[in-house]
């Protein structure tokens, strides 16, 4: 086997840099990984991904990180000139790109066929394009005259910074496996990274100064006080999760619909009362008029 990387840079040097400063090259190494790892005992099925040619029978694998032969195959003394394989497809990254793939699945890119390659450098993982927003302008030409319409444009909102945001689950998981933004979703949660200050006016209604009440598993489960707290001047905005802002900003758009519901109700009363008022009226005038 002489597939390693050192050795590989002896003719492709342009690619050893690209990679050497890769995660894929600190796959092993990287201290995050490494405390994730020793928390959880270290299993042995961590390493399929994190290291080159692990062997699970024996827990013993060639190189640590992910190097030139985890993608290419093994190389063999014949090469060159014979050529290597080339394994890496999308389906391929998604062997341990798993969360990346099932999120890749479900998007237009996937029905496009645009893969992994068609956007990021597979040796450095960086995109293809230094400004990511160009990457995505490269085929969504259409999305970008509607976007320079947009507010957003203004304060020099990109594609990704709504696109591709990534809001980490709190606690992360033991295994350190999170969304990692590529099924291009906007959901509440993209909002109220900004736009905080209508999630709070969501709040601000007569009745729901100690606490509004969320439609939990017994149909009365309280909000987190630290949200009503907030509002009060009692406690700081960033003292909330994004979990429990997103959770607000559904609740706020509940609450204001019973609001809306309770002030249709209270206009149709009144509504109906004084047109009542004006028939009765109307009738008694009509009888005096018979009477004279």
């Amino acid at each position: 086997m002489v597939g390693t990387a050192q050795s590989c840079q002896e003719c492709h040097l342009d690619v050893a840099e690209h990679w050497s400063s890769s995660a894929h090259a600190h796959a092993f190494d990287d201290p995050y990984f490494q405390q994730r790892w020793e928390g959880m005992g270290e299993p042995g099925e961590c390493l399929v991904c994190h290291t080159t040619n692990y062997e699970p029978s024996t827990g013993e694998f060639e190189m640590e990180g992910i190097s030139c032969e985890a993608c290419h195959g093994e190389v063999t003394e014949e090469h060159p000139p014979e050529p290597v394989d080339i394994r890496a497809d999308t389906e391929y990254c998604g062997t341990c790109h798993t969360t990346t793939l099932s999120e890749w699945h479900l998007t237009g890119h996937a029905r496009a066929e645009v893969g992994c390659m068609d956007c990021h450098d597979p040796h450095s993982q960086n995109a293809l394009f230094e400004v990511k927003d160009d990457m995505c302008i490269n085929c969504h030409q259409d999305s970008m005259e509607r976007y320079l319409e947009d507010l957003h444009v203004n304060e020099g909102i990109g594609c990704v910074d709504c696109h591709a945001l990534v809001i980490p689950p709190d606690p992360i998981p033991d295994d350190g496996i999170v969304p990692t933004g590529h099924a291009f979703n906007i959901t509440p949660g993209t909002c109220v990274a900004c736009h905080t200050d209508a999630l709070h006016a969501g709040f601000s209604l007569p009745g729901y100064e100690n606490g509004a009440k969320g439609n939990g598993a017994d149909g009365e489960a309280e909000l987190p006080t630290a949200l009503t707290e907030e509002l009060n001047g009692e406690s700081e905005a960033q003292g909330l999760s994004m979990e429990q802002l997103v959770q607000a900003m559904e609740a706020a758009l509940g609450s204001q619909n019973v609001t809306l519901l309770f002030q249709g109700g209270i206009v149709g009363l009144v509504l109906g009362g004084s047109t009542a008022w004006f028939v009765a009226q109307n009738i008694r005038a009509g009888r005096r008029e018979d009477q004279s």
